[in-house]
């Protein structure tokens, strides 16, 4: 009897470990730093060389869209967990809009990494749309089987109003972002005033 063997290389442990620790760096650089950061302050917060990186990520735009898309996978592996764990579906949306906020929080200046790339760039937005629409439409239809939440409002318009909130934020001491996207948040429970 023959084994089937799987004829993809695995990667070795310690390559693995490194690909993790520079994408939490880079997390951590580009939340503090911006996208525009030193590719030097991410091996350095990683504990790894420049060479190293580049091994990994050959350039600033991969390493970018690489830390983009591990992101976008925590933000929507989260949200089946938030809704099992919280004490309401409404709860669980308003948790989900905090990790999403946070997220969005650190990705001021991306469209200037892909300049000259706007296929890369729209293809990076293609997958957070088609990644994290289903995962925020399931919040909000328990949230409507509920009874928590009455606003006709699809998920894509949300996700959008939510990231034009944060998007468009510049530092003001008198603006708080996340206050503004929770009234936005509050307004599910209520159907809207036509304008």
């Amino acid at each position: 009897m023959t084994v089937p063997v799987n004829d993809a290389p695995r990667p070795r442990r310690d390559v693995a470990r490194n690909n993790q620790a520079l994408l939490d760096a880079a997390a951590t650089v580009f939340a503090r730093s911006g996208v525009g950061a030193s590719v030097r302050e991410v091996a350095g917060e990683a504990g790894v060389g420049v060479a190293t990186l580049y091994r990994h990520f050959p350039s600033r735009s991969d390493l970018v869209a690489a830390v983009y898309r591990h992101q976008v996978e925590e933000c929507a592996e989260a949200g089946p967990g938030l809704l099992a764990s919280s004490a309401t579906p409404y709860d669980a949306l308003v948790a989900w809009v905090r990790l999403f906020v946070d997220f969005l929080g650190t990705k001021h200046g991306l469209a200037r990494v892909w300049e000259g790339d706007s296929a890369g760039f729209t293809a990076l937005h293609r997958m957070f749309v088609e990644r994290l629409v289903p995962v925020l439409s399931d919040l909000l239809d328990a949230g409507r089987e509920a009874g928590q939440i009455v606003a006709p409002t699809s998920a894509y318009q949300l996700l959008r109003a939510i990231g034009d909130l944060v998007a468009w934020t510049s530092p003001d001491p008198d603006y708080d972002v996340r206050a503004s996207v929770a009234l936005l948040v509050s307004g599910l429970r209520q159907r809207p005033p036509a304008l």
